[in-house]
Order: C-alpha cells, then structure tokens, then sequence
C-alpha cells in the first residue's frame, strides 16, 4: 500500500488520475466536486489544524492510522480510505472483471468473481449507517471482506486493504438517491484492477 507522507508538516489533497467526469454515469462530476472536492478537503484541513503538538507530527498517514483515537484517528482514517477509493477507479467498462493476481486470489477463494461480487456487495448494502466495506489481504495472503464503520480501516486490524466501496450517503446519494444496492453494483465497472493487483 503506499505511504501517503506529510510535506512540510502537512498532508495534501491526493490528485485524482483522471478527469471529474471520467466516471460517469456510474459517478458524476457533481459528485466527485462534493464528495473529493469538497468533504475529503475537510478532512485533510481538520487533520492538519489537530497536528501541531499531538505527537503525530512527521509520520505517514498509515502510520496514524494505526496509532491515533478520536478526532485524529477520525479524520486521518477518512483521508486514508477516500484515498484507496479515488485511486482505484478509471473510465467505466461494462466487462470489467478482475485480471492476474488477483483474479487468481478471488476465484481461488470465492469460487468465482460472481460469487465474490454477491457476497461483497451483500456487506456494504447491509452495513447500518455509515462506513466502508473492505477487501484486504490478511499476513498469509488469504483475502478477507470485512465492514468497517464510520472511519473504520482494515489495517488497524492487522490487514492489507485493497479494494473498498464508500457506504457514506454522500458518496452516492446525488447520483443513485437511496438505493444504495445499485450504486455497489454499478461500481464493479470503474475498479482498476491493475491497481488492485498493485496493491496486493
């Protein structure tokens, strides 16, 4: 997973790889202008104003991640997760299924990416209220799905996380209003795999 390290005792806003509204329709320029532009920038100014004299100064985000409670762990597990979510996306394709080492991992231990994608899918319609649902990699490489609420990450657990859905209202409520069901299905188009793959 990669380190996201401050600069000059803060942490940036990530740069997404590619266009506001590359993934449309499954996400929308609109949604991508509130949900990174404007609620992720939220977290990563909260985190950097509750820095200064908290002991974290100077260490990764993972690394705080894994360390902080309250308002810290908060916001820094939300720029951690917004993170993996934003930069596993591209371009929407309606055959998108997964390739290498993690397709091999996937049916090797679901039986096959449609079973997978049900199981999946069922975690984060059914996680109450807000949070993430997660595929992570445990320290034997077996691959494990897990729900994680409000800032939850898999890695204060010890895992690896490698692919993630928002189940955050914001992040789907302007393009899918609340059917929630649909907006985990229609995800499966823009995950790159090959960043999934990398993360492995």
């Amino acid at each position: 997973m990669t380190n996201y390290l401050q600069k000059n005792g803060k942490f940036e806003l990530i740069q997404l790889p590619y266009n506001a509204d590359a993934l449309a329709p499954v996400i929308s320029a609109e949604t991508i202008g509130f949900h990174y532009g404007k609620h992720l920038q939220a977290y990563v100014n909260n985190l950097n104003n509750l820095l200064p004299g908290s002991g974290f100064e100077g260490l990764s985000l993972e690394e705080i991640v894994a360390k902080s409670e309250g308002g810290i762990f908060n916001n820094a597990g939300q720029i951690l997760n917004h993170n993996l979510y934003f930069t596993q996306f591209k371009a929407p394709a309606k055959e998108n299924v997964p390739t290498g080492k993690i397709a091999d991992a996937i049916n090797a231990q679901f039986g096959s990416f449609d079973a997978f994608k049900a199981e999946f899918e069922k975690k984060g319609a059914t996680l109450f209220g807000s949070g993430w649902v997660w595929l992570s990699s445990d320290k034997d490489g077996k691959l494990v799905i897990t729900q994680e609420t409000n800032a939850g990450n898999p890695l204060t657990k010890g895992l690896n996380p490698l692919l993630t859905f928002d189940v955050w209202e914001h992040a789907y409520y302007i393009d899918f209003q609340n059917r929630r069901p649909d907006y985990l299905t229609s995800l499966w188009q823009i995950i790159n795999w090959n960043e999934i793959n990398n993360r492995l």
